[in-house]
């Protein structure tokens, strides 16, 4: 299965998260979603909300110039 892709470079706190927050509600349970970012705010935002909604990060990735986080959309609690 194919990632969906979001660019969220060059947004700043907190419109990586509504973004990503907008994109997970188009997916279904199971797919997952690639959030390429340049806020490192998003290191601690992007983690503290999966947790919240019940949702999982698979992987981060930061580059020179971007921070790369993979989720995985779960079914809500």
């Amino acid at each position: 299965m194919t990632d969906t892709v979001l660019d969220a470079r060059r947004l700043l706190c907190p419109m990586p998260v509504i973004r990503t927050q907008d994109a997970v509600q188009k997916l279904q349970p199971g797919q997952t979603l690639r959030v390429s970012c340049t806020d490192p705010g998003v290191l601690h935002d992007i983690p503290a909300w999966c947790r919240v909604h019940g949702h999982e990060v698979l992987d981060i990735q930061e580059g020179e110039d971007e921070i790369v986080i993979r989720i995985r959309v779960c079914t809500p609690e």
